[in-house]
């Protein structure tokens, strides 16, 4: 028999009750300190210390930092928490004492600089796994550097405590636990700390591998991003203490109650009770780790409130096909962890991933990944360490952990120790001219000037025509703080791009040793694939016009031509365009009899829309440069599937050709009504989709399709459902036109 999930969600609260009848819960007589609390820790210097703990309600705490007392008095929730005032750094060990009805005794405290290490499995990997680590390893002889692994754990809601302690920096510390040892990128940024400032360094340790940033963002960052406003409604629903959990749970109770009401009667009048009703996963809560706020959760509340100068950051791989949402994402983060710990815009660094082979059918799509961590840059106080260099094509795990160590510390040295002279960045593009047949990019941050890495020419430069072709290698000359790009065939330049490749491993530095990043600047020249190849276009009114890259929860026209476009209209054409950052541009247009009035509904049909269509369409003429679709005036055998809705693979409607086993041309909308999303226009006579554009909710992971998805693998779906790849191409445009 099937038991329903608020029939164990029931049990598991009588359960509850049950246990707390028959074991009183045991009195907490002891003062107690969390475990970011520990002999050999570093306190931050120049920052208020803020020290906290539990004990019973009500009890007399006191609290004694070297030569410094306070005394205080537990809450009602046996919370307590003292502050001391800022100290200077120093090499002099501290004690700290609390007591109570017992005693803690904390000894070998330094004061100096304290820095949270996390992200995935970049920043995870131990020093053991990297470069050199055994010749590593033996010399890690740091007393001034003292280490904080945190345990792995993600959780459904935010926690007091963690598994971890101090340990001083030595060859058998800095190897233990983990992935063979204590993060090496975070050891070896705190190694050059140490090293230039001469004061004791903390490192915090606080990683996972294969990670996505959404569970490391705590609800603060979210709420604060509007572009992730439906990730934050999902943390909302699924936090107890949330008002929009609280009033989706009482619309369950009061639910639960009618279906307790009607199940009495039915049992009284021996019929078949009605079906009881499920409790919503949406108000669980994360359910595992890369739920959004799974390991802030777990691992990084537990720090709040431990004083730090700042945090550095390893992360992307996983969030690599989102392109520009990063952006979005790195501002939750950031802003999220600043909003938590009330201590200012601290310091953050990161690190920009490496090349590397990361799938995909186009592999340009990581440029506009780099693009966006590059953008991230532009939030308050951070900077970004670039590693194109010394990355391996062929290992998503560089090795050479010492120089991305390095790297960062040059951030905090130059931005945060006030180090003018440290030059942290690579060479960063200016501005550029056009100089006849030749494109001029003039650089920023070049040291004493540029150079080749491995004296061979300037690779991975690219530029664009005005008039034809796509973009082609150029080559590239150092002028002074310049780069002079000219291309055979190119005669009026007007774009330029960089690394734009997955598997770029760019060759230009600047004087001191530090790459230049992915970029791309200029304008590449739009021409217009439709009003060349489709002579009926000439005859419609553009209605709307959208860039995919922007895609997300809220669908923002870049042109909506609404309020100027008067009824009736007897036709509606969409044409999608998609093409790689090469310049080839793929496209489908399809026309056809309008099928409704309303402008509202002609577009990407939301829940806002509400547009849901699934019906035959007449007229239809499709026009495109993609092998195997067919074209044609007047083709018979339409049918499109417009709705915001999830959906199955069940053909309800009776799509000719159509099968029930897969999600192709014939597939049946399903509640929610604010679902997946669909929007496809298909030749179901020809056995064929002419274009998909679903899930647009998930920007840079939405499908995106043109003609029937290849069937190379037994997983992938004829209508590009679940396909994920809107991150893949470069160019992704959606234009609506009425007649």
């Amino acid at each position: 028999m099937r038991v329903s999930k608020l029939s164990e969600v029931f049990r598991a609260a009588v359960f509850v009750l049950l246990v707390g009848v028959a074991f009183p819960r045991i009195a907490r007589s002891e003062v107690r300190l969390p475990k970011v609390f520990g002999s050999h820790m570093v306190l931050q210097q120049e920052k208020p210390v803020i020290i906290w703990g539990w004990a019973d309600p009500g009890a007399e705490v006191s609290v004694r930092l070297a030569t410094e007392s306070r005394q205080v008095k537990a809450n009602e929730k046996g919370e307590w928490k003292v502050e001391f005032p800022a100290m200077k750094a120093g090499d002099v060990a501290l004690k700290l004492s609390v007591s109570g009805p017992n005693t803690i005794a904390l000894d070998d405290i330094l004061v100096g600089e304290v820095w949270l290490c996390s992200g995935q499995s970049n920043m995870e990997m131990g020093v053991g796994a990297a470069l050199n680590g055994k010749q590593e390893i033996a010399a890690a002889n740091h007393p001034g550097i003292r280490l904080l692994k945190v345990e792995k754990r993600w959780t459904a809601e935010p926690q007091a405590d963690m598994t971890g302690s101090w340990q001083v920096c030595t060859p058998a510390s800095i190897a233990a636990g983990g992935w063979a040892g204590f993060s090496a990128a975070g050891y070896y940024f705190g190694r050059e700390l140490h090293a230039k400032l001469g004061v004791p360094v903390g490192l915090i340790d606080a990683t996972w591998g294969g990670t996505r940033i959404e569970s490391w963002t705590p609800p603060e960052g979210f709420a604060a991003v509007p572009d992730l406003a439906k990730e934050y409604e999902k943390v909302q629903l699924g936090d107890p203490r949330a008002r929009l959990h609280q009033e989706r749970l009482a619309q369950i109770l009061d639910g639960t109650g009618q279906w307790l009401a009607a199940a009495r009667k039915a049992m009284e009048q021996q019929v078949a009770v009605p079906v009881m009703p499920t409790y919503p996963d949406e108000l669980l809560g994360p359910r595992d780790v890369q739920h959004a706020t799974a390991l802030f959760n777990g691992m990084i509340h537990p720090l709040v409130p431990f004083a730090l100068r700042g945090a550095i950051w390893y992360q992307g791989e996983s969030n690599s096909s989102e392109g520009r949402l990063y952006t979005e994402r790195m501002k939750a983060l950031v802003g999220g962890w600043r909003e938590v710990w009330h201590e200012g815009d601290f310091p953050f660094y990161y690190v920009q991933i490496a090349p590397y082979n990361y799938g995909g059918n186009h592999p340009e799509f990581i440029g506009e990944f780099w693009e966006a961590q590059n953008m991230a840059q532009s939030i308050e106080n951070t900077g970004m360490a670039v590693i194109n260099d010394i990355g391996n094509v062929q290992d998503i795990h560089p090795a050479n952990k010492q120089e991305v160590g390095r790297r960062l510390a040059l951030w905090a040295l130059n931005r945060t120790y006030a180090r003018r002279k440290v030059v942290c960045s690579g060479p960063t593009w200016d501005a550029f001219t056009i100089e006849g047949a030749a494109l001029r990019v003039k650089f920023a941050n070049t040291g004493d000037g540029l150079a080749s890495r491995d004296g061979k020419p300037l690779s991975w430069f690219e530029i664009i025509d005005a008039d034809e072709g796509g973009f082609v290698k150029a080559t590239a000359r150092i002028d002074g703080t310049s780069v002079v790009l000219t291309a055979p065939g190119v005669k009026h330049p007007v774009a330029v791009r960089y690394a734009w490749h997955m598997l770029a491993e760019p060759n230009l530095m600047n004087s001191v040793g530090l790459p230049a990043g992915a970029f791309r600047a200029g304008d590449v020249p739009h021409r217009d694939i439709i009003a060349i190849n489709v002579p009926e276009s000439r005859e419609y009114q553009l209605l709307y016009d959208l860039d995919l890259a922007k895609l997300g929860p809220n669908i923002i026209y870049d042109v909506d031509n609404r309020s100027r476009i008067s009824k009736p209209f007897t036709r509606v054409a969409y044409c999608l365009e998609l093409g790689d950052a090469s310049g080839r541009v793929d496209f489908v247009y399809v026309s056809l009899d309008a099928f409704t009035q309303s402008l509202d509904k002609l577009g990407i049909p939301t829940v806002a829309s509400g547009a849901r269509f699934q019906q035959s369409i007449t007229g239809m003429n499709v026009f495109s440069n993609v092998k195997g679709i067919v074209t044609g005036t007047n083709l018979a055998g339409g049918n499109l599937e417009f709705w915001p809705n999830n959906y199955g693979q069940a053909n309800a409607a009776n799509v000719p050709n159509a099968s029930a086993q897969t999600y192709d041309f014939g597939d049946e909308p399903v509640d929610p009504a604010d679902g997946y999303g669909s929007m496809q226009i298909h030749n179901h006579d020809a056995r064929q989709t002419l274009f998909a554009l679903n899930h647009w909710v998930a920007g840079g992971k939405a499908d995106l399709g043109i003609g029937t998805q290849p069937a190379d693998n037994p997983a992938k779906n004829p209508d590009w459902t679940f396909a994920e790849n809107a991150g893949n191409y470069s160019v992704k445009r959606l234009r609506v036109l009425v007649r």
